[in-house]
C-alpha cells in the first residue's frame, strides 16, 4: 500500500495524546502510561487503526498498543482516536525488529498480526513477520500462555507461517482456520483489509498460537 507523505507529521504526532515516541525514548513503563496493571495486547502493523479501536471500545479492561513503521498511518490512527474518549489505547512508531526494546520484560498477553506484508519473493522470506526470527521476539515479550493471532488473505504466506510455528520450540498452534468467514466467530473484529477482501469473496486464513 502506497502512503502519501504528510507534511509536518512528526510534530503532529508528538502533539497527540495517543502517541508514544519509542524511537527516541526506547523502553516504556506501560503500567505508568496507562496508570493500571491491566493486560496488554499489541498489534504489529496497525494500519489505519480501525481494528484496535474497535477492540479498545469493547474491552475497556485491556490496554492496547498499536505499532506501525509508517508515521502517516499512525497519524490516521490518531485522527480516528481523537473522536473517542478511550483511555486504554496508545500507538507508537516502531518496527517489529525492535519489539524487545519497548517491551523489555515479558508482559504482553496477546499479539495481533493482521494482513502483514507477504514479502512474496523467496529471498525476502526473513522479512515476513511470521519468520522464526520474529516468532522468537514474540516469544520473548509474551507472558506464559500468551497468544499470537495471525490473519491473512494469502494462502502461501499462511502455509509458510504454519510451518514456521510448527518448527518453533515453545510455541504451539491452538487454532487453525482456512476459511474464517465460512462460519465466522461472533467475536471476530475485521480490519479495513479484511472487509475489502471478504466483500471480494476471498477466503481469510487465521491461526492462534500459544507460548508454552
Amino acid at each position: 500500500m502506497r502512503i502519501r507523505n504528510i507534511v509536518g507529521v512528526d510534530e503532529m504526532l508528538k502533539g497527540n495524546s495517543y502517541f508514544i515516541d519509542t524511537l527516541d525514548n526506547g523502553s516504556v513503563d506501560w503500567q505508568a502510561v496507562f496508570n493500571n496493571n491491566n493486560p496488554i495486547h499489541l498489534e504489529i502493523g496497525m494500519g489505519k487503526g480501525q481494528f484496535l479501536k474497535t477492540l479498545a471500545e469493547r474491552n475497556t479492561d485491556i490496554n492496547y498498543v498499536g505499532m506501525d513503521k509508517s508515521k502517516e498511518l499512525l497519524w490516521k490512527s490518531c485522527k480516528l482516536l481523537d473522536d473517542t474518549k478511550l483511555l486504554n489505547i496508545k500507538i507508537t512508531n516502531q518496527r517489529a525488529e525492535n519489539l524487545e526494546l519497548i517491551f523489555p520484560s515479558s508482559g504482553v498477553e496477546r499479539i495481533y498480526l493482521n494482513f502483514s506484508d507477504p514479502w512474496p519473493k523467496d529471498r525476502h522470506y526473513k522479512r515476513r513477520l511470521t519468520h522464526n526470527g520474529f516468532l522468537q521476539r514474540y516469544k520473548n515479550v509474551l507472558v506464559s500462555k500468551g497468544e499470537i493471532h495471525f490473519k491473512t488473505d494469502g494462502l502461501a504466506l499462511f502455509e509458510f507461517s504454519l510451518e514456521e510455528v510448527k518448527q518453533m520450540k515453545g510455541i504451539e498452534l491452538k487454532e487453525v482456520n482456512f476459511d474464517l468467514h465460512k462460519e465466522e466467530p461472533i467475536d471476530n473484529v475485521m480490519t479495513e483489509y479484511e472487509e475489502k477482501f471478504v466483500n471480494m469473496g476471498k477466503a481469510i486464513y487465521k491461526f492462534i498460537a500459544v507460548v508454552e
